[in-house]
């Protein structure tokens, strides 16, 4: 069942949490997506780095919950995205600014998360059509204290710090107005994966999620 795309946007900023798949492996990649439904987060976000990850997208669909939101990331161009959505992808992101992406998925009814760093380039993404905007790297800009500055004259931009997101900061980028975060080498820990100890993952998901509820509620 296709779900509408407001009932999509709102579940991303309910949860708050988005985790951002990476892996070497399709079974490494498989194992975070269980860890990380343990965990209580009900949002994935299968990158294109993932060998195989389009037919792991169609997969995951078939298999799992079906209130589960599965999305693509690291999706570049319009022919990617568009093979993401064919395979059940319900939001598609991306790391950096495609016109052609924006558009493709607005005229599907997807929700689309393009990669923006500077004012323009977010004006840019939201002006043409993006949902949400993934500021990125936000870590490598200055974090929280950028996304309070882009906030200041944009309030009406929904903004998705990606990058740098860790437990230290994630409290400090939703108080900054982010209105969800995109979890990447923090949760989905390569390192733990290989050691085979995946409840870290499962743990980590379930803090993040804290994090989250009890920045908002301390707004």
């Amino acid at each position: 069942m296709k779900r509408d795309k407001s009932e999509i946007s709102n579940r991303l900023t309910a949860i708050g949490i988005i985790p951002v798949v990476r892996a070497v492996s399709t079974d490494m990649a498989r194992r975070a997506v269980a860890a990380i439904l343990k965990g209580g987060i009900s949002v994935l976000e299968i990158t294109m780095t993932v060998p195989g990850a389009v037919r792991m997208i169609e997969a995951l669909r078939s298999e799992i919950d079906p209130e589960v939101i599965i999305g693509a990331g690291t999706v570049l161009d319009a022919k990617t995205a568009q093979e993401c959505i064919d395979a059940g992808a319900q939001f598609i992101v991306s790391p950096a600014l495609d016109l052609q992406t924006i558009a493709l998925c607005g005229q599907q009814g997807i929700v689309v998360m393009p990669g923006a760093l500077t004012p323009s380039e977010v004006v840019t993404a939201w002006t043409a059509g993006a949902d949400f905007v993934k500021v990125f790297p936000a870590g490598a800009v200055g974090g929280a204290s950028y996304i309070k500055a882009l906030k200041a004259p944009l309030p009406q931009v929904k903004i998705v710090p990606t990058g740098g997101v860790s437990l230290q900061t994630a409290a400090a980028f939703i108080k900054a107005g982010a209105e969800a975060l995109g979890v990447g080498g923090d949760l989905v820990d390569v390192q733990a994966l290989r050691e085979e100890r995946d409840e870290l993952i499962t743990e980590r998901a379930r803090v993040f999620i804290e994090i989250v509820q009890q920045a908002r509620a301390s707004q």
